[in-house]
């Protein structure tokens, strides 16, 4: 136990500091509003980590580790470096909230289809922006706003049947928790694609879509195989 705390503590150290910096970096490079989200509390058996809490200190909690803070986050989550410092300040170990519908809308899939989809898109030359990876098992691409709108009409046009792809869409008053800019243990998300100089134009949504539905649709096919054998 003694051996398994102070392991934590250096893996709290370091989550602090790479959550500040990229809390930051966000803020200011890519201009993107941020807000101080909840962080996981592990709970150790030895040297292994036996289960995750969340810092919240609800037991029921549905997204541990995943979440905002404040309850009012949507309305104080901002660009402005100064209050970015002081959030981290006083929540060091937060992660990082992003609001989606402002700078950006999240398509989100199963990580089955989003592999299958990215390596789809990237064969046929279709410019991506950041993929993120999240330890509930989805692929996060994130594209123009307002796609969370446009996405039934967008789905309808291409004649997709009116089956539960399995695929969301996170827009207006919702958010995506962002991972740190470098690989961290025990992260609730990390990139696949990182935000980077050649990624700043994002992808409107009718450029992803097809690929992304019909990747879908394949893994809920191979899943239904695999339930039947």
């Amino acid at each position: 136990m003694v051996i398994g705390r102070l392991i934590g503590r250096v893996i709290g150290r370091r989550r602090t500091r790479a959550a500040r910096r990229a809390a930051l970096w966000y803020a200011v490079n890519r201009r993107w509003d941020v807000a101080p989200g909840t962080h996981p509390v592990p709970r150790w058996s030895g040297l292994v980590t036996s289960s995750v809490g969340c810092s919240c200190g609800r037991p029921d909690c549905r997204a541990p580790g995943a979440h905002p803070i404040d309850p009012c986050w949507l309305a104080r989550a901002t660009d402005d470096p100064t209050t970015v410092e002081w959030w981290w300040s006083r929540y060091p170990n937060a992660s990082i909230v992003l609001p989606t519908g402002r700078s950006f809308d999240v398509i989100d899939v199963p990580e089955a289809a989003g592999r299958r989809a990215l390596d789809r898109l990237d064969r046929l030359g279709v410019p991506l922006g950041p993929v993120a990876a999240t330890r509930t098992g989805r692929y996060l691409f994130f594209v123009v706003p307002g796609a969370r709108e446009e996405l039934p009409a967008l789905l309808d046009w291409q004649d997709w049947p009116d089956i539960d792809l399995g695929l969301r869409c996170h827009g207006e008053g919702d958010y995506v928790i962002a991972p740190a800019l470098e690989p961290l243990p025990r992260s609730a998300t990390w990139w696949v694609r990182p935000p980077g100089d050649t990624n700043r134009r994002l992808p409107e949504a009718h450029l992803v879509i097809g690929t992304l539905a019909h990747a879908c649709q394949r893994a809920s096919l191979v899943r239904a195989q695999l339930i039947g054998a």
